[in-house]
C-alpha cells in the first residue's frame, strides 16, 4: 500500500503553462496532469476497484465527512486504513467534509467554529470542526489530506464572500496545526476560496502560502458561474500559484474543462461527470458523446469507439449495451462506467503526452476538432 510515505513532487515538462509533473513516493511515480475518479463512500458506484484499476486510474477521491457517518472511522480502523478497507492498492485523496456545507446546505448551519450537520442518516446533530476532519482523515490514512473549508454559492457580493474567505483561512490554520499535531505524515493541501473576485482569490492565496502546504487547491468553482467565468479566474490565479507544488482544480470534470485547465496551468481533476454520466446512459467518445438510450442504437453492431481499448469496448456492441439499458441490467452501468473512466484516463494519457512532445495547442485544436465544439476562451 503507498500510504504513510511522504510523497514529492516536481514539474518535468513543460508547455507554455501546461505542465506534465509527477508524484515521488516509494520508489514509484504517478504522472500530472491526473484525473481521479470519486468514491465517495470509498466506493466508486457500480465498478470495482480491479475495473478502476485497469482503466488506469491510480488515485481516487473519498469524502472524510460521508466516511465518518457510515460506516465510521471505528469500522474503518478495524482494518487499518481506507485503503484496506475498500481493496484500493493506489493513493487516496480525501475532501475535507467543508464541501458539504454547500451540497448539503439545508441540513447544517455554519459558525465561526466549524459546521454543525443534521445526521441526514439518523437525524442526530454533528458538529465538524477542523479537528475533527483532519483526525478523520488521519485515520483514514489518506494520502492527500484537503483542508477544512467552506464553500459558499459564487453569487455572493464582495463583503459576504470575503466574509466566508476570511473564515476558510482561519480553518486553514486549525486544519495546519492539526494535522501536524497528530503526526500525519502525509500531504496537506490548502484550498484558494473568494468567489469570482481576484483580489479576494489573491488574499486567499497570499495568505494559505505564508501558512505553507504541500499542494493548494482551486475550490468554490463550477458552482453555477458560466465558463468565461471560470476560465477568466483561471487565467488570473494560476499563474500566481507555487510553480513547485501541485496545483488541483476541486469538482471541475468535463473533457473540455481538463484541457483548459491544463492549458492554464493545472495538475490535478476530479467530478462525478464520467460514473454519472455513465449511469444515465452518456458515453464518451473520441467525436463527442453517445446517448446509448436513443433507439438508434438497437441494432447498432459496431462498438462504442473504435479507437478505445477498454474493456467493454473490446468485447461489447452498442446495441448490448442499449438492450442492457432498456433492461436496467447493472451490467450495464459498470460496462458504462468502466468506458468513461477509461475515457478520461485515456485523455488524461494523451495530454501528458502532447505536453512532453510541445505539441499540447496542436492537441487542443485537434480536439474540438474532432468533437465539433465552439472554444470558450
Amino acid at each position: 500500500m503507498f500510504y504513510g510515505e511522504k510523497m514529492n513532487f516536481r514539474v518535468i515538462h513543460q508547455d507554455g503553462s501546461a505542465r506534465c509533473g509527477v508524484f515521488d513516493f516509494n520508489q514509484n511515480q504517478i504522472e500530472t496532469p491526473i484525473f481521479m475518479p470519486v468514491g465517495t463512500y470509498g466506493a466508486v458506484r457500480t465498478v470495482s476497484t480491479q475495473d478502476i484499476r485497469k482503466t488506469g486510474s491510480k488515485i481516487i477521491l473519498s469524502n472524510a465527512f460521508h466516511l465518518f457517518l457510515r460506516p465510521g472511522q471505528d469500522v474503518i480502523k478495524l482494518h487499518g486504513t481506507l485503503h484496506n478497507f475498500m481493496n484500493w492498492p493506489g493513493l487516496i485523496l480525501t475532501d475535507s467534509g467543508g464541501f458539504q456545507s454547500f451540497s448539503l446546505a439545508k441540513f447544517c448551519k455554519v459558525n465561526n467554529e466549524g459546521i454543525i450537520f443534521k445526521n441526514y442518516i439518523d437525524g442526530r446533530s454533528i458538529f465538524f470542526t477542523p479537528e475533527t476532519s483532519m483526525k478523520t482523515q488521519f485515520d483514514l490514512g489518506s494520502n492527500i489530506v484537503m483542508i477544512f473549508d467552506e464553500c459558499p454559492a459564487h453569487i455572493h457580493d464582495w463583503e459576504r464572500t470575503k466574509y466566508f474567505m476570511k473564515r476558510s483561512l482561519n480553518w486553514a490554520k486549525k486544519s495546519r496545526f492539526y494535522f501536524d499535531f497528530y503526526k500525519n505524515n502525509n500531504l496537506l493541501f490548502g484550498i484558494i476560496h473568494g468567489g469570482l473576485y481576484r483580489d479576494l482569490r489573491d488574499i486567499s492565496l497570499s495568505e494559505l502560502m505564508k501558512i505553507s502546504f504541500d499542494g493548494y487547491a482551486i475550490g468554490g468553482l463550477s458552482v453555477g458561474e458560466s465558463k468565461t467565468e471560470m476560465y477568466t479566474l483561471l487565467d488570473h490565479i494560476c499563474p500566481k500559484m507555487p510553480k513547485n507544488k501541485p496545483r488541483y482544480l476541486m469538482g471541475v470534470g468535463k473533457p473540455e474543462d481538463l484541457i483548459e485547465g491544463v492549458n492554464r496551468g493545472i495538475d490535478m481533476f476530479d467530478c462525478v461527470i464520467p460514473t454519472r454520466n455513465a449511469r444515465n446512459g452518456c458515453l464518451f467518445v473520441t467525436h463527442g458523446t453517445i446517448k446509448i438510450r436513443n433507439k438508434k442504437y438497437k441494432t447498432d453492431v459496431s462498438v462504442l469507439d473504435k479507437t478505445c481499448m477498454c474493456y467493454t469496448c473490446q468485447n461489447y456492441t452498442r446495441a448490448y449495451l442499449h438492450h442492457l439499458d432498456a433492461c436496467k441490467e447493472t451490467l450495464g452501468l459498470r460496462l458504462n462506467t468502466i468506458h468513461n473512466l477509461h475515457y478520461y484516463q485515456t485523455l488524461m494519457l494523451n495530454i501528458r503526452t502532447a505536453i512532453k512532445q510541445k505539441k499540447f495547442n496542436q492537441f487542443i485544436d485537434n480536439f474540438y476538432d474532432q468533437k465539433n465544439i465552439i472554444r470558450k476562451n
